[in-house]
């Protein structure tokens, strides 16, 4: 069942392979229905190493899916920042600002990575000094140009290189940052005999700018019930399980579709749609969103913010039949799914 909505990273070759790990990236050029958003994955070998670079056109939100790394990041007022990442830890770049990933572990390090532009920019270390000319490095150092004679460059990225030796943890990465938020360690914002959703908004965590991230899990009896972000577009990864969507585009178009491990999806602002677990186990989405605030409307707290004769004049039906409704004052936002999964 194929969709205009969704993309398959588990099928897609990535465009960066090297020794050091791959990186896949799904941008507008191969997944066109992305509008302020793109999306990186990031595997990195045991001592892989994602070169100092930075994004001048899009902000980062990465979350880490298995493994351990360090992180640094070098910005303006030569202001540094290192910091462990560890599996459901997350870690935010401001545009402009130099950062690598290094894997500290012994086993493959993977990352999923927002961008708050549909087609991120890349600038490395290694393609910006290999540009310049000994004579130019010479003088930014005080040195003869001759000095840098025997350093191989190019205009082009390393982009994942590898360590020789395994990387040492500074002291001062232990600590904590501002630029760090630890999601899978906090209590989940919404959670309900059903699931849960451990919420990334500016609100818990300041630093964030464009971007935020739920980590939605369902149990297999639950559904997030139909709903829509005011202003707000949806990217999602789905990380384990399976589950289907209803998305309603402008027009009256319907498009249902199912999900599975591996599968990327992206709902854009403010359009209807509801996420349900068809499978026999638990569901575990990670929803990146292009705002800092995510907003939220979901029938269960909207249809009854309206009179019944209201109701009955926009469906043409008695307006008693909206009466028999349950009066919820909010969104239920992950419910039981009592009903067998449609056909």
């Amino acid at each position: 069942m194929s969709s205009a909505h969704v993309f398959h990273t588990g099928t897609a070759e990535p465009q960066i392979k090297a020794s050091g790990g791959t990186r896949l990236a799904v941008d507008a050029k191969n997944f066109p229905l992305l509008q302020r958003m793109a999306f990186y994955r990031l595997v990195l070998e045991p001592l892989g190493v994602r070169e100092p670079h930075w994004h001048p056109n899009a902000h980062e939100l990465t979350y880490c899916l298995s493994g351990s790394s360090l992180v640094t990041v070098f910005s303006n007022g030569s202001y540094r920042d290192s910091f462990t990442i560890e599996e459901g830890e997350m870690f935010f770049i401001p545009a402009g600002s130099l950062h690598h990933i290094e894997n500290t572990g012994k086993g493959k390090a993977e990352f999923l990575l927002a961008f708050s532009h549909e087609l991120p920019e890349d600038f490395g270390l290694s393609g910006t000094v290999g540009c310049m000319s000994d004579a130019v490095l010479g003088n930014t150092w005080g040195l003869p140009s001759s000095f840098f004679e025997g350093l191989k460059r190019s205009p082009e990225d390393i982009a994942i290189g590898k360590r020789s030796t395994p990387a040492e943890i500074p002291a001062e990465a232990r600590r904590p940052s501002p630029l760090k938020f630890s999601a899978e360690k906090v209590t989940p914002s919404i959670q309900n005999p059903y699931g849960s959703a451990v919420t990334a908004k500016s609100s818990l965590w300041p630093a964030l700018e464009n971007l935020a991230m739920f980590s939605l899990r369902l149990k297999n009896t639950a559904m997030r019930e139909p709903h829509w972000h005011p202003q707000t577009a949806e990217m999602g990864y789905v990380h384990k399980g399976r589950a289907r969507m209803t998305v309603l585009s402008s027009g009256g178009k319907v498009d249902t579709y199912e999900l599975g491990p591996g599968d990327l999806y992206f709902i854009p602002r403010a359009y209807p749609h509801h996420i349900e677990n068809i499978g026999s186990e638990e569901i575990h989405f990670c929803i990146f969103f292009d705002q800092a605030m995510v907003q939220d409307i979901g029938f269960s707290g909207c249809i009854p913010a309206y009179s019944s004769e209201v109701l009955g004049a926009t469906f043409n039906c008695a307006p008693d039949f909206f009466a028999k409704l349950p009066a919820i004052s909010a969104d239920l936002f992950i419910v039981e799914r009592k009903n067998p999964v449609d056909p």
